[in-house]
């Protein structure tokens, strides 16, 4: 059998590369394919030194190769490592945005519990309102809610063709362009997946999807600061982060830790500025009167400490929560004092974006590495 060289590459294009979101060829990984009868050199540059990666990807090309073109073919891998230095801040990749994406947002929380995925399905419904083209991504692998809170629980995103190549199309809903692991999930299967696992998961989602045309894609990422994070911030060059905390001290101690993650020197994401959720209470009978329970200003003092806007507050309202639960966003509540809060928040989200992007260079997609069995995140 006469092995061609296009039957080489075209294998070869079916290989992923990890946080690339490309194939091997498109990503250039592939520096030279030579053919000599049955015998086929590929020569390949990875950036990632561990001795796993390299073994993997050999098997994967022997693997494509003999699926996909001869079984018989005799394949020699030749694999040149090129780690990226750290001098001068050349091993701060670009990121490689969305086309059609102007802003990518994140919403963050130090903890569980303080009403992130909340604001961020009523953030993203308020701008659809406004008249932008919104995408929402539910990054929280491991507790998806955004198929709830916008009552598309028994809806699945379908196959389209863009390009040549089979996409997802995002579940529409209030105007929003939705995709949440959700969907591939049954309501009562736990996620229990590694970080790799997630990570590609999410790949998928960003990557794989025809978002089209959008003004922001808002990215509702899981609690705390860990791997889920460092990849998303790996895959997509972010616009900034929302920080979303509850006024007490144990919410505000996270909150903290979350603006500290976005503001690294080897991440340098713009905090784009804080919002207090559960602020204060207001019980329906004494509508003037405003009860702190979990404590007064303490996330409006937290960004004055940190030197960053301050986007405002959200009640404590039994609406919301309720909204949330049977998939109507309290943002779709028109003329309530709930449907202003978000309206307001939402506009201040606009005006700090539009600032961002006036005084600050694009967002990088960080670099991350693995270095004695610890993530390393370098610039």
């Amino acid at each position: 059998m006469k092995i061609e060289k296009k039957d080489i590459y075209k294998a070869l294009e079916t290989i992923s590369v990890p946080g690339e979101g490309q194939n091997m060829v498109e990503s250039g990984a592939v520096k030279n394919v030579v053919v000599f009868g049955e015998e086929v050199v590929v020569d390949i540059t990875i950036d990632n030194p561990s001795l796993q990666a390299k073994k993997k990807i050999e098997v994967s090309i022997l693997q494509a190769i003999h699926k996909e073109v001869y079984q018989k073919a005799q394949v020699k891998v030749n694999l040149k490592v090129e780690a990226p230095t750290t001098a001068d801040n050349k091993n701060l990749i670009k990121g490689k945005p969305i086309p059609g994406i102007d802003n990518i947002i994140a919403v963050a929380s130090g903890k569980g519990g303080v009403g992130k995925s909340t604001v961020t399905a009523n953030l993203a419904v308020s701008l659809a309102k406004m008249g932008f083209s919104v995408g929402l991504l539910d990054a929280d692998i491991y507790g998806p809610s955004a198929t709830i809170m916008f009552d598309v629980v028994n809806e699945r995103p379908l196959s389209v063709n863009v390009d040549g190549k089979s996409k997802m199309k995002p579940v529409e809903s209030y105007g929003v362009k939705v995709l949440s692991i959700g969907f591939f999930t049954q309501p009562d299967q736990a996620v229990v997946w590694r970080g790799p696992m997630a990570a590609k998961a999410l790949n998928q989602m960003i990557f794989d999807a025809a978002w089209g045309k959008l003004d922001f894609l808002i990215v509702d990422l899981p609690p705390g600061t860990g791997d889920i994070h460092l990849s998303i911030m790996q895959s997509l060059p972010l616009t900034g982060a929302v920080v979303v905390s509850t006024p007490q001290n144990v919410a505000l101690a996270d909150a903290r830790k979350g603006v500290a993650m976005f503001q690294q020197d080897s991440i340098q994401v713009p905090v784009l500025g804080i919002v207090e959720n559960m602020a204060y209470f207001s019980p329906p009978e004494l509508p003037e009167n405003k009860y702190y329970i979990f404590g007064q200003h303490g996330a409006r003092n937290l960004a004055e400490d940190l030197d960053i806007p301050f986007l405002g507050e959200l009640p404590l309202v039994q609406s919301i929560r309720e909204a949330g639960d049977v998939g109507r966003p309290a943002a779709m509540q028109e003329g309530t004092p709930t449907e202003t809060a978000f309206t307001e928040i939402t506009k201040r989200v606009v005006e700090e974006t539009v600032r961002r992007n006036d005084n600050l260079p694009p967002t990088q997609a960080i670099k991350i590495t693995t270095m004695a069995g610890c993530s390393a995140v370098k610039k």
